[in-house]
């Protein structure tokens, strides 16, 4: 069989993905049948895919912490910044890691202490390496966003050391500064690229497991490639998108040609009814 002479089947999908606390973002993007096979069962809701790679430096993982980041956190949460003192200072990065993870340990059990529930948090880890000396670790400090409860003073004092006998407190690891989230149109978006921005240094995350995990829903039947190329040329096209999606409050919307495949539309916005700001 000349397989020059099948014609594959093209179509437009619409990917909607569910992100927590109202918050969406959806991709419109030209698919073939080869690309993927399980067209059936496009409208079941079903988990997004994790990124493997923990690097910061990589599009994917950059994209899914923002979605992690709208979908579990609001103003009523922290950004919890932590540098160490030079006599501190990790020389591995796992060290780095696990002094991180105790202090979480720490604030994990004074919430439960205090009937504030469990912990949630994304943690960011940014680190470079010595020109001179390729094993040293150099300028090592972490982000935090974590919920809220517990008073920022406390949050604070809980970056030391292990007080000693006679001590009223244990020396503080590092300078360490806990603020209220700031939201906007695009919730903490902004706040999530600053944690994740440069490409000189290496960026490391993780997150707890109890957080809501982004879920997509499919229809390959919505859109066909005329519609999808006028409305990417559309000045207009956010007014156009709101009219298609009236129970959102459209944010932003993207659009870009690729030469292969043609334009990819993506749109990010908020549930009305969970709109905070209404």
């Amino acid at each position: 069989m000349n397989m020059n002479n099948i014609k594959i089947k093209k179509f437009i999908r619409e990917k909607t993905i569910h992100c927590g606390n109202g918050y969406k973002e959806i991709d419109i993007v030209p698919r073939t049948e080869i690309q993927d096979r399980s067209v059936k069962n496009k409208r079941k809701r079903k988990k997004e895919s994790e990124p493997k790679q923990k690097d910061l430096n990589e599009k994917n993982s950059k994209r899914y912490l923002v979605q992690l980041g709208n979908g579990n956190f609001t103003e009523e949460d922290l950004h919890v910044s932590l540098t160490y003192k030079d006599k501190f200072l990790p020389e591995t990065i796992e060290e780095a890691e696990r002094e991180v993870m105790n202090y979480l340990r720490r604030i994990r059990n004074n919430m439960k202490k205090n009937g504030l529930g469990n912990l949630k948090y994304i943690l960011v880890t940014e680190y470079n390496f010595d020109k001179n000396e390729e094993e040293k670790l150099v300028r090592v400090h972490h982000h935090i966003i974590l919920n809220g409860g517990l008073n920022r003073d406390v949050v604070e004092d809980l970056w030391s050391k292990r007080k000693k006998k006679g001590e009223e407190k244990g020396e503080r690891l590092g300078w360490i500064n806990a603020d209220r989230l700031q939201l906007n149109e695009n919730g903490i978006e902004g706040l999530c690229k600053y944690m994740t921005k440069g490409k000189k240094s290496k960026k490391r995350w993780s997150s707890s497991r109890n957080l809501i995990r982004p879920e997509s829903t499919k229809n390959d039947n919505k859109y066909g490639k005329r519609k999808i190329r006028d409305l990417a040329l559309d000045p207009d096209k956010k007014e156009e998108f709101k009219k298609i999606y009236p129970e959102l409050n459209i944010t932003s919307v993207e659009s870009v040609f690729y030469e292969d495949t043609g334009w990819h539309i993506y749109i990010k916005g908020w549930e009305k009814y969970k709109d905070k700001k209404e």
